[in-house]
Formats: structure tokens, C-alpha cells, sequence
């Protein structure tokens, strides 16, 4: 990979930049997530609900004695439920949380696939679906021989779920 590729810049929003990416499964759908934010992957474990939360943020779980927000990235997209199994795991993130500092967050996913590099004639602007679909998540798409993956901002997701003011800016 180059030094210093340029972005591909996407309609609005952040732009997804060439680099590694931590590629995951949600239905029969490929997203990534740059790994400069992956902390680790573990096994979907007991979560414990907490009050007032929209349905995606599943709770909160104790991670070594760090607690940390869980959210059901298939419920935050709006996809159909499905049962957890084996292959289900919770991605722990670090973002920019209030005031700067850096937050540990979890997703949780149907299955992690594999580390990818995309270079920057891999990554195409996120399409213009005509407002029918929500994509202010996806920062491009990135094409390999077998699939196109969505790439998606985290830090987007997390500032959405933070009252207005909190918001931290986007990981770019």
C-alpha cells in the first residue's frame, strides 16, 4: 500500500480511506470496520440490559472490570433478528467518546471474516440509493474478486447515540 493515498470521498460524510479493515458478516451482508479501532474480538457473552435505551443498544457488559456499551449492529441497521450462535461475537472498539477521550465500545456481529486490505482503486463512493435507504453510516464500498463490503463509520453510530453536544467528531 502507498504512503499517503488519497480518501475516496463519499456523497456526504466521512470518507472511507484505503487500508486494512476487520470484515464481518451481518445476514448475507459484508461490512468492515478500519482496524485501527479494533481493541479485540470476543464471544457473545451475558449482557446486562440497561433502561431507556433505544432496542439496539442491547446494555452493557463487564469486560475485566471495564464496563462497556453493547450495541446489536443488525438491530441499528434495521435488519431482521436471528438467533445467536456459535459464530456470533461482540467487536470491542476504542472511539472518541464526550470531551475527547477514548471509549471502549462493543458491536455485536453474526460472524468476523477475515482482515482485508483495500488500496484506493478498491473503494467507490457509498451510492446515491435515492433517500430510500439510511446510509450516513457507510463511509464507501470496497470491491474484492468475490463481494462488495460496506465500510462503516463506528464512530458515527456511537456519536448518533449521544445526546446532542456529546457528539465526539467522526473517526476519519
Amino acid at each position: 500500500m502507498a504512503a499517503m493515498e488519497p480518501a475516496i470521498t463519499p456523497a456526504a460524510g466521512v470518507a472511507a480511506r484505503p487500508g486494512k479493515y476487520l470484515t464481518f458478516t451481518l445476514g448475507d451482508e459484508s461490512y468492515g470496520i478500519t482496524v485501527l479501532v479494533v481493541r479485540e474480538i470476543i464471544r457473545l457473552c451475558p449482557i446486562t440490559p440497561v433502561a431507556n435505551m433505544p432496542a439496539h443498544v442491547k446494555g452493557v457488559i463487564n469486560l475485566r472490570g471495564k464496563v462497556i456499551p453493547v450495541v446489536d449492529l443488525r438491530a441499528r441497521f434495521g435488519l431482521p433478528r436471528r438467533v445467536d450462535d456459535d459464530r456470533t461475537c461482540v467487536i470491542v472498539t476504542e472511539l472518541p467518546g464526550s470531551g475527547g477521550l477514548m471509549r471502549l465500545h462493543g458491536v455485536i456481529v453474526d460472524r468476523v471474516d477475515e482482515v482485508a486490505a483495500f488500496g484506493a482503486a478498491d473503494i467507490e463512493p457509498t451510492p446515491d440509493f435515492g433517500g430510500a435507504i439510511d446510509v450516513r453510516f457507510i463511509t464507501g464500498m470496497a470491491k474484492s474478486a468475490d463481494r462488495v463490503t460496506a465500510l462503516v463509520d463506528l464512530a458515527s453510530i456511537a456519536a448518533a447515540e449521544m445526546p446532542a453536544g456529546d457528539a465526539p467528531p467522526s473517526s476519519r
